[in-house]
This record gives C-alpha cells, structure tokens and sequence, in this order.
C-alpha cells in the first residue's frame, strides 16, 4: 500500500527544499536535485541448500554403481553439484548417460539402469546340433557337432561378447567324409597250354555311405568280368561317388601265369634280347655285352616245352687294352664309344686324398662297370711317374701327353670324367664319393639305351 502511494508523493513534494524519508516507501526525496533514487528491497530470506549434506536422492543401480565426486567430500554422495559416473557389472550394458549431476531442482540430470548382455538365439545347423552352456547370455559358448557321416566346416565353438554379437560365424556341417568300397580279393589264374590268355570272373564291389547311404555311381576303370587277359599282372580299379561328390577308390589285381621256363638274367655288363613273350615255350634269348666286354660262351638259348632252357649263361669279360701305342689318342680310341674314363693325378701315392679316392673307388668296382667307368691313375713325379688302367702300365710318353691333353697338374690331386666321346664332362679338385659320380652319370650321361636297360634290368650291384 506505501509502495502504491510513492508516486503521488513524488509529485506533491517534489518541490521541498529539504529531503524527506518515508519510512516502508522505498524511496528518498531531495530537494535540491529534483532527482528520484530508488531503494533496493531488502534480501528475502533463502534456503542455503549447499549445506543441506543430501540435496538429491541416494542414487541405487541394480546390477551397477555409481562412483560419485562431491564438492564437499567423499562423504557426501548426493549433495548439490555432486557427480556420479555410472557402470555396470560384467554382463550387463548401461542404458542411459554415463554420468549425472545432482541439480539445484534436487532432481539427477538424467536417468541410466543396467540391462543384462544377450545375443542372438543361433540358427539351427543343418544335418548338426550345438549345445550353449549359458543360452544366450554373455560368455555362453556354444559348441557345434554333426551327424555322423559329416564333418563340421568352419568355427566349432562361438562365444557371446560383450557387444551382444557371437563371435567366429556361423559353420555347416558338409558331407566330406567318402563312400566306403571294397573290391574284390586279388586272384590269380593259370593260363592253358599253349594260350597267353585265361578268363577271369569277378562279384562288383561292395560300397555304402557313411552320411545318407546313398551312392550315385560306381566306375569300373578295367575290362569287364569275363573278359580274357593275357599273361601278367593286371589292375582293376573301381571309384564310387556319393550325392556330395566325394569319391573313393579301390582296385585289386589279376595274375595270368602261362607255363614257362625260368627268367633269365642278363649277364653282368651285358643284356638279352628274346623274341615272343621273353620266356614262355619257343621263345630265344640272345646274349648281348656291353661297350667294352666281349662274350664268352652260348650266344643264344632256347626255352623248351620242359620249362628249361638249352645251353647255359655265357660271360661277358672285359675287353682286352693295349697300352703298347704310339699316342695318348691312339689309346683313349680304344674307348671310344664303348667306356668312360675316370682320370686320377696325384703328385706322389702317398697322397691322401689320392688313397681316399683310390679306396672308395676299389669298393665300388660293380657300380663302375655298370656305368661302364674305366680308372685311369697319373701317380708321382718324373722320372718315377707311374700311369696305369687296371693291370696295364702307360709309358712316361703316354702319361705327359695325357696330362697336357688333360690340363692335370702334378702338383696336388686332380681328376677328371670322359664321356664316352672322350669329352670333358666334370672335373674334382678333392675326393669324390662313388654315390655322387654315379648320380651325375645317372642324370648327364646315360645314353637312352643305357637308361632303358638300366630301368628293365635294375641295379645288379644293390
């Protein structure tokens, strides 16, 4: 009511000329400025709510907490301007801000709960099954099998993460495993006399699938049951396959004897030639040497109705060397075509490596002759220089031209491989194993008909 009647006095008094308080106006008048000065209301009493220790509510987060930051201590969780971060306990998300603030309004800033962790329910695994040790919760794994017959392709276990996803992907179960097949035992037949050639029967194979027992097809790779083999041994394979295209395999074998007489062996640095079958009645067998050898004894045997061979087995001896010539070229023609030539320079017999070459050669005799390998030795120094091939001695004529013809040095050990064209083919500064010069002949220098007896004949020397 005096704060309504101020204006009015303003008006009347404005003219006095000696200031005047209004006690309860709010205002004072001076009457030598005709100026007006408004008075500030006095403060209205106000609640100090930074004293009050709980402003807001106790905040409670199931499966969670809060971890809060007071202005005024540790001690006090909800007071004005206390803050709160917020988490959850392992397996559970927090839904809402991460952090609130306790306001003046005595209400939080915003609202957070926690939500258990789930993830998907997996699909169902054709032809399979998978068994979860916790559903679909946090850290429930989940492992996969397949029925029989089938093989699991892909992660054989997942895991449900914290980010509510399955870890790995998701596998299948394939039909990887092959049909089982088992063929028929092995036989063997006895042709008649006189034919090359017997009849054989035999049951198909027995075949299942492990997975849906279904198989689609069974190839024979063979002549049929019934059908006529000559002498030898045959292989019958026969491959199932199943609706996944898996397949499987098995094959036995078919042995046709005809009467015969005993196989021959070639002779050593030698090899045979037969006509018809090799040794079945009637057939002839001549005998060949090598490059080198020289036969002794029967040339040709025949293979009776007896079953025995007439004549016996000749020899073939090595050829005869003549050391008595007039120039190294003159004996290394002797070879030519028929014998490799090892060539050894050491500078006196005492020399080791010489006598550790000399010593490996001498327990490979055989394997020498087989690759058709002739030692020649260059030992010492003038004027007792000895040269020599097997037995035969070489003259100091022949040994310097060799050597010169040879680039060997008498200094230190030395050798050198010949073909049998008489060419250069590998030279050795140290000792060289029986084992590594016949690999090198083997490889690089068998002719196609060296190779060719050798795959028939095999290794003699073994």
């Amino acid at each position: 009511m005096a704060q309504e009647a101020a204006p009015v006095l303003l008006l009347v008094l404005a003219r006095l000329v000696s200031s005047t308080w209004h006690e309860g106006s709010g205002y004072y008048l001076e009457s030598h400025t005709n100026e007006v000065y408004a008075e500030e209301p006095p403060p209205e009493p106000a609640l100090d709510y930074r004293r009050v220790p709980q402003w807001c509510a106790t905040l409670n987060i199931h499966r969670g907490e809060a971890t809060c930051y007071s202005p005024r201590g540790s001690s006090y969780r909800s007071s004005l301007g206390t803050r709160c971060e917020l988490s959850c306990t392992r397996g559970y998300r927090l839904v809402g801000p991460s952090a609130v603030q306790c306001l003046p309004n005595r209400h939080w800033s915003g609202m957070a709960y926690c939500r258990q962790i789930r993830c998907h329910v997996l699909p169902a695994v054709l032809r399979g099954s998978y068994v979860c040790s916790a559903g679909v919760q946090m850290d429930s794994r989940c492992d996969y099998t397949c029925l029989p017959g089938y093989q699991l392709e892909g992660d054989r276990s997942r895991i449900c993460m914290e980010d509510g996803r399955w870890s790995g992907s998701e596998p299948v179960c394939v039909d990887l495993e092959p049909p089982k097949i088992r063929c028929p035992e092995s036989r063997e037949r006895i042709a008649e006399p006189g034919k090359l050639t017997a009849t054989v029967y035999w049951d198909p194979p027995r075949v299942r699938d492990s997975a849906d027992g279904v198989i689609k097809r069974v190839m024979l790779r063979g002549p049929e049951p019934g059908s006529e083999f000559p002498a030898g041994e045959h292989v019958i394979r026969y491959t199932a396959h199943d609706q996944a295209y898996n397949r499987a395999s098995c094959k036995f074998r078919i042995r046709v004897q005809v009467r015969r007489c005993p196989v021959l062996k070639p002779p050593q640095n030698g090899y045979i030639s037969c006509t018809s079958d090799g040794n079945n009645y009637g057939a002839t067998c001549e005998y060949l040497c090598d490059g080198g050898y020289e036969r002794q004894g029967t040339s040709l045997r025949v293979c009776q109705s007896s079953q025995q061979w007439t004549g016996s087995q000749p020899l073939c001896a090595p050829m005869q060397i003549n050391t008595d010539v007039n120039s190294a070229a003159s004996l290394l023609d002797q070879f030519h075509e028929k014998r490799r030539l090892f060539v050894i320079s050491a500078p006196d017999p005492s020399n080791r490596y010489y006598k550790m070459q000399i010593s490996m050669l001498q327990q490979a005799a055989c394997g020498l002759d087989l690759r058709h390998v002739t030692t020649v030795e260059l030992v010492g120094q003038p004027p007792h220089e000895v040269g020599r091939i097997r037995e035969h001695r070489l003259s100091l004529g022949i040994i310097e031209e060799l050597r010169r013809f040879l680039h060997l040095t008498r200094s230190h050990f030395n050798a050198v491989l010949l073909d049998k064209a008489g060419t250069d083919r590998e030279r050795y500064i140290s000792p060289v194993s029986p084992d590594e010069l016949f690999v090198f002949i083997d490889t690089f220098l068998l002719s196609e008909r060296e190779a060719a007896r050798r795959a028939q004949g095999g290794d003699p020397c073994e």
